[in-house]
């Protein structure tokens, strides 16, 4: 069984690494647990920041937050909330995909480099992310970036850090950039679209000027027809003209019906979470991200050979679909593919059997893989942080 190691101090992270690099002892690190992907790690510790918690700086003015990196993504989303400013990036949630029941953190969302719909406008966590610190495998804390976007010291390593998942450091604290919360949000919905129609009238909205703020097809479930969301987000002024003027830019893909409010925030939520795929739980899940125009040739290809569900997000950039858990779990269909198109396939939802043996992320090319190898030699030598789960 797994002793798991609960550090409320730097200090105290330091010194469990040091001693890790010393005896050559792996560490599984994590925070909330709720991002299980990538390959099993086999170690006989975890680590775990979840004691390691609170907002260390907030400047609601100069829109910057800074937190430990166990503190609960929730705490901070409240803090916010209550000067109406949010994250930009829209991170996942994803529990009810996995089917567990920790507690998001900061920490967690930055290692996985998170984003959700929001993404095709703000991006991902490493673009609003200004800060880090981290124990390195070498058990020496480093800090880089700082409270501006404008502070590039370091720059490179806030961005390494995003999405390494635990893999080359252990983060302590993280800077964030904000953004206002919407006055307004409103979408629109088109009925019965194919996935390649689907993307034409999502691709048409975003060419246009007015600030399409998310922009997914979902799948026919539950005797619901295929539904094409498009979300407008602003000020009420602002989101009422460019409602008026989408009208005619959508025409060619039929009328839609407009929803607002919460309405339109629960929707955007079961997206982001991408709910119709969580049953049934034994089902493989591929996130996949490819040309928004190659979207619907991808897709179609799972459905046919998979008989995969399958979700777009991003304008038909992102998508998630869903495979049976028999042999490899669509492995082999999915990166053909992929690799016809060019892009990248992640598995994940698996059985721990079936992590251990496909590859997870997308394959490296030989040079980008000698340079994963150099850079994890470099901030952890002694390979004692998650090894094997990239």
């Amino acid at each position: 069984m797994t002793s798991i190691l609960l550090p409320d101090s730097e200090a105290e992270i330091e010194a469990i690494v040091h001693e890790a690099a010393q005896s050559r002892s792996p560490l599984a690190i994590h925070g909330g647990g709720t991002r299980p992907l990538g390959r099993p790690v086999h170690a006989d510790r975890a680590l775990s920041t979840k004691l390691l918690t609170g907002i260390t700086l907030y400047e609601p003015s100069e829109l910057v937050i800074s937190a430990r990196a166990g503190t609960p993504l929730a705490e901070i989303q409240q803090t916010l909330a209550a000067n109406r400013q949010r994250l930009p990036f829209e991170p996942i949630d994803y529990r009810r995909l996995l089917g567990n029941h920790g507690i998001p953190t900061i920490g967690g969302v930055t290692a996985s480099n998170s984003s959700g719909p929001r993404r095709l406008q703000s991006g991902a966590a490493r673009d609003s992310l200004i800060g880090v610190r981290a124990t390195t495998g070498r058990g020496e804390t480093i800090k880089s970036g700082g409270r501006v976007m404008k502070n590039v010291t370091g720059y490179d390593f806030v961005k390494l850090l995003a999405g390494s998942w635990g893999t080359l450091g252990v983060l302590t604290e993280v800077t964030y950039k904000l953004i206002p919360e919407a006055e307004t949000e409103l979408t629109l919905l088109l009925t019965g679209l194919s996935a390649q129609r689907a993307v034409e009238a999502m691709t048409a909205a975003l060419g246009t000027p007015f600030e399409v703020t998310g922009a997914a097809h979902l799948p026919a479930i539950d005797g619901m027809p295929t539904r094409t969301a498009l979300r407008l987000e602003g000020f009420d002024a602002s989101v009422a003209y460019r409602t008026d003027r989408l009208d005619q830019v959508l025409k060619p893909f039929g009328a839609f019906e407009t929803i607002t409010a919460e309405a339109s925030r629960v929707l955007w939520r079961t997206i982001r979470d991408v709910e119709a795929l969580e049953t049934p739980q034994d089902a493989s899940i591929w996130r996949i991200s490819v040309r928004p125009s190659d979207g619907p040739k991808v897709g179609e290809q799972l459905v046919t050979r998979l008989g995969s569900r399958v979700l777009y997000d991003w304008a038909g950039g992102l998508i998630w679909a869903s495979a049976t858990p028999e042999g490899d779990g669509g492995a082999s269909v999915v990166r053909g593919a992929v690799a016809a198109v060019g892009g990248h396939a992640t598995l994940v939802r698996g059985s721990p059997e079936l992590r251990a043996t496909v590859p997870i992320f997308e394959p490296e090319t030989p040079g980008v893989a000698a340079m994963s190898r150099l850079i994890k030699a470099t901030f952890d030598p002694a390979g004692v942080l998650n090894p094997g789960r990239m």
